[in-house]
């Protein structure tokens, strides 16, 4: 099974966001390098805001714009997006109808922590596969990993919330 390997700081600064976000999702990109075993290594998480406004407490959205600076700031330090995260307040950690069909980075990761009564239980992550008309959610193995198991090709900056390799 792959695995989506993080630094444990960065794992409980996700799980913090849900918390702080709460009642509301949460949501952030997850940016990193693929493995030559089809994993993925996370380096920095960005906090995004949640620009959903019909749904905010189930639902969420993540600007295009900032999703392209996001992306660009990725590639210039040297790395992918290799997923997504986001908060289901008082509901499981697992994936919805709704996740599935907004979900379109195929190959990345989607982890989901639920958040009861604002504290953090418990996160999951579910790999995306397959192509639009067909596609699906597998789960997928979360492996903490210490922070100097994660070499840095450039180091990620904190600018626009970006969590970085190197802190």
């Amino acid at each position: 099974m792959m695995a989506l390997k993080i630094p444990g700081a960065l794992y409980e600064q996700l799980r913090q966001h849900g918390e702080a976000a709460y009642p509301h999702e949460c949501c952030g990109v997850l940016v990193g390098e693929f493995d030559d075993a089809g994993g993925k290594i996370v380096k920095g998480a960005v906090r995004c805001g949640n620009t959903r406004t019909d749904s905010p407490a189930n639902r969420y959205r993540i600007s295009p714009s900032e999703l392209v600076r996001i992306q660009r700031d990725a590639l210039l330090a040297g790395h992918a997006i290799v997923g997504f995260y986001h908060s289901h307040p008082d509901h499981p950690a697992d994936w919805s109808g709704t996740d599935l069909s907004e979900a379109h980075w195929t190959g990345c990761s989607y982890v989901i922590t639920s958040v009861e009564n604002g504290r953090a239980v418990l996160t999951n992550s579910f790999f995306l596969r397959g192509q639009e008309e067909d596609k699906r959610f597998d789960v997928e193995a979360i492996e903490l990993i210490a922070q100097n198991q994660v070499p840095c090709k450039a180091e990620l900056h904190k600018k626009g919330g970006v969590l970085a390799c190197g802190e």
